[in-house]
């Protein structure tokens, strides 16, 4: 096994592990993030329901700068389509990354567009 499928196993099993402790609700929806080597991407999922509210990508937004800059912007907007829906509170679900660098970037963009976490 290569180091990359290793990493990628150890985070799936961390993600395992944080999705038993929380879950998304219709008036408080799970915030999961995806990150790629060249994009960053969130949804808000209602787990009640087993359905995406809605959905941004820094590709989607044609975000601009540094890959940490992108995932602010793409924070941000997701927070103001949140806050279109009536959504102002979230749960995070950073999804097994480490929190820190463009995950935690996204975050602060979410929280700095509004939502509440």
């Amino acid at each position: 096994m290569s180091k990359t499928q290793h990493r990628e196993q150890v985070r799936r099993r961390r993600h395992r592990r944080i999705r038993r402790r929380i879950s998304g609700s219709e008036g408080r929806p799970r915030l999961v993030v995806h990150r790629s080597l060249k994009n960053i991407a969130a949804q808000l999922v209602d787990d009640a329901q087993g359905k995406t509210i809605l959905g941004v990508s820094s590709q989607s937004i044609r975000a601009r700068g540094t890959k940490v800059e992108q995932a602010r912007a793409t924070g941000k907007r997701l927070a103001e389509l949140a806050r279109e829906k009536g959504i102002n509170g979230i749960v995070f679900d950073r999804a097994g990354y480490v929190y820190h660098g463009r995950v935690k970037a996204l975050a602060e963009g979410a929280r700095e567009g509004g939502l509440h976490f």
